[in-house]
């Protein structure tokens, strides 16, 4: 970026100290994950999904909490190995089972489906009693869960997260927490949401700093990139937007 009025510090962390002196002062720092508050063991081996997309070491059996959009691109991070087939297209064909139109009728290959075998077992577990997934894309939530089913992916709605231990993760099903169950997993990862960052923000208010907050540091939920464009437009003083 290069802008005459625009001063870009990469690699640097922002202290309250370095912003007592300006007129307005805009946080935008996202959000951290969520803890679900489970009952947990020391030594239990628990994730978030930024330790998995950071290349985190995670076993070959594990379980996802949380089966929102987080939950399920976890979910299928953790079962492919290799390339992607979505960014080659001999093996998307072959894992979904197209051909070329002009070789087989309806462009459908004659042996089906013919995905990879999964690089680990995986559990897809929430709270909510409903279908996992029923909240994603209307035209693409479909892929998801049949990519996943595909793969074997057990997922589960209507659970209860009794506690991490090191053996696993016990759950239980229903209000009534029935046919309690012990899945023997190496990894327990937690895709259970968001909350917004706000570490700076209670540092500025101890030094009586205004600011103002825009995007997932505003409202973690459904983090929407217009929004937070919206929101930093509005805060700003005519004469920044309109400087050349």
């Amino acid at each position: 970026m290069s802008h005459p009025h625009i001063t870009l510090r990469l690699g640097a962390v922002a202290e309250a100290g370095d912003l007592a002196g300006f007129d307005e002062v805009i946080l935008a720092t996202g959000v951290i994950p969520r803890d679900p508050g489970i009952p947990t063991d020391p030594g239990a081996p628990v994730f978030s999904y930024i330790d998995v997309l950071n290349g985190a070491a995670i076993g070959l059996r594990v379980a996802v909490i949380g089966a929102g959009g987080i939950g399920f691109d976890v979910a299928e991070t953790l079962v492919h190995q290799g390339v992607s087939p979505t960014l080659d297209p001999v093996l998307w064909q072959a894992e979904w089972g197209v051909s070329r139109p002009w070789d087989s009728r309806g462009g459908l290959a004659p042996e089906g489906p013919d995905p990879h075998p999964p690089a680990r077992e995986v559990h897809l577990l929430q709270r909510k009693a409903e279908k996992p997934g029923r909240k994603l894309g209307k035209t693409t939530g479909w892929i998801h869960r049949a990519s996943l089913a595909m793969k074997g992916v057990r997922m589960v709605g209507g659970v209860n997260y009794e506690r991490i231990t090191t053996e696993g993760l016990m759950i239980s099903h229903g209000p009534n927490h029935e046919r309690p169950e012990l899945l023997a997993v190496d990894a327990v990862v937690l895709c259970a949401g968001q909350v917004p960052d706000r570490g700076l923000a209670v540092a500025l208010d101890e030094r009586g700093i205004g600011y103002h907050l825009i995007g997932g540091a505003d409202v973690a939920a459904e983090l929407d990139a217009k929004r937070a464009i919206d929101q930093a437009a509005a805060r700003l003083p005519p004469s920044c937007l309109n400087s050349p």
